[in-house]
């Protein structure tokens, strides 16, 4: 499945978040992480960031299961590809 993570925490917690989303995503900008998943891996990478979250933060994870479904644009500068080697 494809996946989109965005999240808006307090800075105290961004560290840690970040390395939980850099195991599982790539980080793309800022606060958005990006890749490929299992469904387990998906729930897996939730029950973690439910974890380190409050009521007070913000994830949002956008997800697809059909690659024909995903539609991407962007501006400015172009991404890099990211290949993902288990």
């Amino acid at each position: 499945m494809n996946v989109i993570c965005v999240y808006d925490v307090d800075s105290a917690k961004c560290v840690k978040l970040m390395k939980v989303l850099r195991r599982y995503l790539f980080h793309v900008q800022d606060s958005v992480f990006q890749g490929v998943l299992t469904p387990k891996q998906f729930r897996v990478l939730q029950n973690e960031l439910k974890e380190l979250t409050s009521e007070k933060d913000s994830v949002i994870f956008y997800f697809t299961y059909n690659d024909k479904d995903l539609n991407t644009t962007s501006y400015g500068r172009a991404p890099e590809d990211r290949t993902i080697i288990m």
